[in-house]
């Protein structure tokens, strides 16, 4: 007989997701934290939501939350700074 570990995520006593790495529960478990606080915060927000979608939204932000931050400059090569940077007067 085998033994496995398992990791249940558990929030006001509900089991949310069990894992067998704990890293990834210690993911889920802090994604589920930034959910809980983005739920707070759009429950003070202008808007009117039922509390079932104000915690939908809360997870979908959460999960994407590497995306709020918008598009990312791509590095500029060696190349492209020096066609960029100096200017040069031709006599």
């Amino acid at each position: 007989m085998a033994v496995t570990i398992q990791y249940l995520v558990v929030r006001n006593g509900i089991e949310k997701m069990s894992f067998t790495n704990k890293k990834e529960a210690d993911a889920y478990d802090r994604l589920l934290d930034l959910a809980e606080h983005i739920e707070q915060l759009l429950a003070e927000a202008p808007v009117n939501l039922a509390e079932q979608e104000r915690e939908a939204l809360a997870l979908y932000l959460a999960q994407h939350q590497d995306q709020l931050a918008g598009p990312r400059k791509k590095p500029v090569k060696d190349k492209e700074k020096e066609d960029k940077g100096d200017i040069k007067a031709v006599a």
